[in-house]
């Protein structure tokens, strides 16, 4: 029996609650109230998440064998928890972390926890596109024969653009050097699930993979799986940080969405991604009839059409992220965005500079494939050849910052309140990012830059959410 159904069942039965929440299951309990039918606690029969021995185990289990790791562990507080667990597990306090440097804020929060060193290493830039490539193997081969005391790497694939990297290449890389492989494929929870996507990283050899349910598949928000395998990862310790990271009242409402979604791939994956596919491909064949607006996708890469394309180092684009690019073009990304949800109520997932991002699961319906489809053709439609821009300059500015200090030392420095003209040359104190994604554009510890600088102002004036930043436009800096 499944999770939902064990909850449904109970909720049905005649016991009565003399426990937590206080709700009580009553229908009287507000607004809100239908809901509360399933939402419990750890009681007799309900097995204990942070020692799964019965119905949550069997759970975890389920997961596992659809993704084939060693072993699978549930997580209610998102791919930030597992983040976390997984980069405390492998280096201990003070040591060292190679990191790739677009990775969610969370891996610099767990360097902040842990006052880890990190060295990083930097994807190449896609120019065409104005985003961040794949990791190359070599690259993360280099830097560990010139940091040798980094514990563990850690890297995103695929990216929040849906750059999958070769995870394989890299996992043999840090496997050779006795290092620990972590990859955040929080964007990648379908990866390897049916023979129309890429495999994933769990398949690609690396040792602790996160992944969000939640943001690729039908499961609530905040839903996510850890998954570990292999002899380097010290599973104990990791239980441990799982117990210390997560919530001791984790939701019975949120596991037994990751249980129905588990159940939902075994038994409808197959022909849900197989649709998947097809919809993709005909989005695809009808917005190549787009004149300035472009559809990202590995084909640009693979065959060079409508671009210069140097060597790249992923293996393939997620067809999971549609990312439509309005360089060249008389918008940019948040005036794109702004229309299609304004004029056509279509809501995306983010705006950049110089594109937006959709999210595409098994879920879509044809409709909302066709939806957006016409939407660009139309707008595109509108763009006069005489309005079309120069390719933006910021994909020429130097955003690698220096770094004077470890992300902990700065945090946890005195500071101060400054404008951002008057930071140029100062340390920041705490993260600039935009979100999403939630990359930090600095981090503590590292210096305000001119180029850094003009990147967040331009990124202000086109409407982005820039974190870090306040109202009154002052960022916080080591006193």
């Amino acid at each position: 029996m499944g999770l939902y159904a064990a909850l449904t069942e109970y909720s049905g039965s005649d016991y009565y609650p003399y426990h937590m929440p206080g709700h009580k299951r009553s229908g009287q309990a507000g607004e809100m109230a239908g809901y509360y039918g399933i939402d419990i606690t750890e009681i007799d029969g309900f097995d204990n998440l942070h020692r799964a021995e019965g119905i949550l185990l069997e759970a975890q289990q389920r997961a596992n064998r659809l993704y084939g790791a060693e072993e699978t562990f549930y997580l209610v507080g998102g791919s930030t928890c597992g983040v976390l667990a997984a980069i405390m597990t492998a280096a201990g306090r003070g040591e060292e972390l190679l990191a790739a440097r677009n990775c969610h804020k969370s891996v610099y929060h767990a360097a902040i926890l842990q006052e880890l060193q990190i060295r990083y290493c930097y994807p190449a830039l896609i120019r065409e596109f104005g985003i961040c490539d794949g990791i190359a193997a070599d690259d993360i081969d280099r830097l560990l024969e010139q940091y040798p005391n980094c514990k563990a790497v850690v890297i995103t694939s695929p990216t929040y653009e849906g750059i999958i990297s070769d995870i394989q290449a890299i996992a043999d890389v840090v496997h050779k050097k006795d290092k620990i492989l972590i990859v955040d494929e929080a964007h990648g929870a379908h990866l390897g699930l049916s023979d129309e996507m890429p495999k994933g990283a769990v398949a690609g050899g690396a040792d602790l993979v996160i992944h969000s349910l939640h943001k690729t598949l039908p499961s609530m928000t905040q839903s996510a799986l850890l998954h570990v395998q292999g002899e380097r990862v010290d599973r104990k310790k990791l239980r441990k940080y799982l117990a210390m990271l997560q919530t001791s009242s984790p939701s019975y409402v949120m596991m037994a969405s990751m249980d129905s979604c588990i159940r939902y791939v075994e038994e409808h994956g197959a022909e849900g991604f197989a649709q998947m596919r097809q919809q993709y491909d005909t989005f695809c064949k009808k917005t190549e009839k787009c004149r300035y607006l472009k559809v990202g996708k590995t084909t640009d890469m693979s065959e060079k059409t409508g671009c210069q394309i140097y060597d790249h180092y992923f293996t393939e684009w997620d067809i999971g992220k549609l990312v439509i690019f309005t360089q060249n073009t008389s918008l940019n990304g948040q005036e794109l965005y702004d229309i299609l949800r304004e004029e056509y109520h279509l809501q995306m997932e983010m705006a950049a500079g110089n594109y937006i991002v959709a999210i595409m699961t098994i879920m879509d319906t044809e409709e909302g494939w066709q939806r957006l489809a016409d939407a660009l053709l139309q707008i595109d439609g509108r763009i006069e050849e005489e309005t079309v821009r120069c390719a933006r300059a910021e994909n020429d500015r130097d955003l690698r910052p220096e770094i004077v200090m470890t992300p902990a030392r700065a945090f946890n420095s005195e500071q101060e309140d400054v404008t951002l003209n008057e930071s140029v040359g100062r340390v920041m104190a705490d993260f600039i990012n935009l979100y999403p994604p939630g990359i930090p554009l600095l981090a503590p510890g590292e210096v305000m830059s001119e180029d850094i600088l003009a990147h967040i102002q331009q990124s202000i004036q086109t409407g982005l959410q820039v974190q870090g930043v306040t109202v009154e436009g002052k960022v916080a800096v080591v006193r």
